[in-house]
């Protein structure tokens, strides 16, 4: 029985011509139908808007595109028609998702570079530059529009070649998350076919009334943020007997919202609609904006920091490190939540990897979940827990914060934390956080109207910064502090995704998501850097979005084979660095970061490992999220050449191209992170950290940061557990500081 679960609902999309010119929509338009092209056969439809094949063709494709789901023969051939019919502008809801991405989600900088292309297009001199002819684009024919567009690709230009970057990875997360047609022929279903909504902690959150003056609370300690850090800082300093607050700035939802649908999930649960772009494009770092942060969307994942970063981080000047005090708290949180790898039931995406990786004789493991001792073959995680059982700061530290006295605010945006007048042996003093609350709506949701917006003034003994590696360093430089490491030292965990096509249906999203790993390539230079290959999450608005356009028959046959996949990626423990920075017109987050060369080399390899996993395991064809990859499609053997495994000529052939010049160039590729680690990294001299061993800000009393921007450098794993850790070691440590400070004593009196 599917689980029935309440509408999240988005807020009204803006207006499309707040956004662009009708003459530049048309363009828009135009292009994302070169992307997702409606297909036809010779005789039957427009050649000039539609991507025409033969009529023997198109029925091969229809016949490999029915749906499984749908019984009928006749109804699952017309929804295969129906998919290839489909092109991105037919979507009744595809532009409204283009007006909201553009609009909320793209920095003003990359607006006004696509309008410069769009306008461009549609005046007769730049046109010729641009595409060869005067023509407009979007009065081109499909195939020259086509031509067009595969030109910008590799366009001497990099205008041209940022633009179809951009261009075809708008277009490409905008048709995912609306179509109508994908779902029916992969047979997806929205909400998982099994299990039960469990009841949600009951939070209460403090209202303040309209008014024209800042409201004015206090408090011992003031966290800012939700998330892995926050929930153990919360819990450890409210059961030690002290006031704590803590503030998000987006808002809970209850388990019967969840699991969201991509595009609710992408807008409520995710930083930036889903993902933030690096300045040059090449990598999309996805971080959780939720109540609980990044454990509300993780993935389970519960693995401890391992010897070899210990050791490294240790030698850097933090014996912390490799501490029993550290194992200690490592296994506090483990135990707390229930890791374990006693009730996994590998997925089959999962399977593949353990067993292909037996074959190969590599080293695999079943991953740790934080799971409460409690089965949960659950593929739809990523969009929230429906029954409770992933054990994330939502269900477990923060309601027992909460238990314990904490106060919560939702809809809090910090905008800088405040400091005393005087200075204390040299230092500054904090003493609150000053910020914006917004209300719910009349009707409890998180847009609308009537709401209400308040300044908030917090007083604290204590500030604890855990925004999250991309916002906190923000909230530290709109505090005013100089540091120029602040927001530095930043580590991504790029990663590079692979698919393998099989034969038979696998249903890749049912099932948990990451419950295996290969560590053979996670030492490549015998430092510590190097790649783990991993499964990945199936859901198609995560999947689809990130692999690899080559044009639009391809994309769209490959979209709707995601049925018959497994999913894994090479993930990268990065010895280089990128930054956060504010951008300059609104302040949001701003990410340099390219993949190195060096990085590059150790996904690569990982890439090479996940493929021969993929082949021994009878995989039909093989891809990836970067074009410097070529498909490749298992060749038919004869019965006789059945037990060469990966030594298949054809299959060595195609490996050693990978290793042939620059390894996966950053405009052919899509890398991607989910774990942002480093830019208020701990260290031993405010020269070269943000954080002491502590984790008090350098130059400051009383001001902490509790989450991944404190790593010394990547962790090499998923890094919730390390995060949890050593905040659970620093917030101890503050815990027992306030005990004994008279005048936090005195404030009780």
């Amino acid at each position: 029985m599917a689980l029935t679960v309440r509408a999240s609902p988005l807020p009204p999309a803006p207006r499309p011509e707040d956004i662009f010119s009708p003459a530049q929509w048309e363009t828009l338009l135009a292009i994302a139908d070169t992307v997702i092209p409606s297909i036809g056969y010779t005789g039957t439809a427009d050649s000039s808007t539609t991507h025409i094949v033969s009529q023997p063709q198109f029925d091969a494709l229809v016949s490999s595109l029915r749906p499984a789901a749908v019984e009928d023969e006749s109804e699952a051939a017309k929804a295969a028609v129906q998919y290839l019919d489909e092109s991105a502008s037919s979507i009744p809801g595809f532009k409204e998702s283009m007006c909201r991405t553009l609009a909320l989600h793209v920095h003003q900088e990359g607006l006004r570079g696509i309008k410069t292309i769009l306008a461009g297009l549609n005046n007769f001199a730049v046109s010729f530059a641009l595409t060869g002819s005067r023509t407009p684009f979007q009065h081109q024919p499909y195939h020259v529009r086509r031509q067009i567009l595969s030109s910008w690709r590799s366009s001497y230009l990099p205008m041209l070649r940022a633009a179809h970057r951009a261009l075809v990875a708008l277009t490409k997360k905008s048709w995912v998350g609306s179509s109508l047609s994908l779902p029916l022929v992969l047979g997806f279903p929205n909400v998982p076919v099994h299990g039960a909504t469990s009841e949600s902690f009951p939070y209460s959150f403090l209202q303040f009334p309209a008014g024209d003056g800042p409201e004015i609370i206090e408090t011992d300690v003031i966290i800012v943020g939700s998330g892995c850090g926050a929930g153990v800082a919360a819990k450890n300093l409210a059961e030690a007997g002290h006031r704590v607050i803590v503030v998000e700035k987006s808002y809970f939802f209850p388990n019967d919202h969840y699991p969201m649908s991509g595009s609710e999930g992408a807008f409520h649960l995710f930083s930036n609609g889903g993902a933030e772009l690096s300045d040059d494009g090449s990598i999309g770092v996805v971080s959780g904006s939720t109540w609980g942060g990044g454990g509300t969307i993780n993935w389970s994942a519960s693995l401890q920091t391992q010897s070899m970063v210990r050791e490294e981080w240790a030698n850097s000047g933090l014996p912390l490190f490799t501490s029993s005090a550290y194992q200690t708290s490592l296994d506090r949180v483990c135990d707390y939540m229930g890791v374990s790898t006693d009730f996994i039931q590998q997925n089959h995406g999962n399977s593949v990897l353990m067993e292909g990786a037996r074959k190969l004789g590599y080293s695999a493991k079943a991953v740790p979940q934080n799971t409460g001792h409690q089965k949960h073959a659950c593929g739809y995680c990523a969009l929230g827990c429906a029954a409770g059982i992933k054990q994330g700061p939502a269900v477990t530290f923060l309601a027992d914060a909460a238990r314990a006295g904490a106060t919560f605010i939702e809809g809090f945006k910090a905008e800088k934390v405040l400091f005393g007048r005087k200075l204390v042996k040299g230092k500054k003093v904090a003493i609150g956080v000053r910020g914006t609350w917004t209300s719910r709506d009349a009707s409890g949701a998180t847009y609308g109207k009537p709401a209400i917006t308040r300044k908030v003034v917090i007083k604290a003994k204590k500030v604890v910064v855990s925004c999250g590696t991309l916002e906190s360093p923000l909230l530290l430089l709109r505090s005013g502090l100089k540091n120029p490491q602040i927001g530095r030292n930043l580590h991504l965990h790029p990663v590079i995704i692979i698919s393998a096509m099989f034969d038979h249906e696998t249903r890749p999203w049912e099932g948990s998501i990451l419950t295996s790993l290969v560590s053979d390539f996670e030492n490549l230079d015998g430092r510590g850097h190097g790649s783990k290959i991993e499964a990945v999450v199936m859901l198609p608005n995560f999947f689809l979005p990130l692999m690899a356009w080559e044009n639009g028959l391809d994309y769209k046959t490959f979209a709707a084979n995601a049925r018959r996949m497994a999913g894994f990626i090479s993930l990268t423990r990065d010895r280089d660095t990128g930054r956060v920075y504010p951008d300059p017109n609104d302040g949001r987050c701003r990410i340099e970061y390219t993949p190195s060369v060096f990085d590059r080399k150790h996904i690569l390899e990982g890439i090479i490992g996940a493929a021969k996993i993929a082949y021994v395991s009878g995989a039909r064809e093989i891809r990836s999220s970067s074009l410097a990859i070529p498909t490749f499609t298992r060749p038919e053997t004869s019965s006789d050449a059945a037990d060469e495994g990966v030594n298949n000529a054809a299959f060595q052939e195609w490996i050693k191209k990978l290793r042939t010049g620059v390894p996966l160039p950053t405009e052919q590729s899509m890398f991607a992170s989910a774990h942002q680690m480093g830019t208020c990294r701990m260290g031993i001299s405010p020269k070269t950290s943000v954080v002491d061993p502590t984790g008090m800000v350098w130059g400051t009393s009383g001001l902490y940061v509790a989450d991944a921007s404190v790593f010394p450098s990547a962790s090499g794993v998923n890094p919730m557990i390390t995060n949890m850790a050593i905040t659970d070691v620093t917030s101890r440590k503050l815990a027992s500081i306030m005990s004994h400070d008279p005048e936090v004593i005195k404030s009780r009196l």
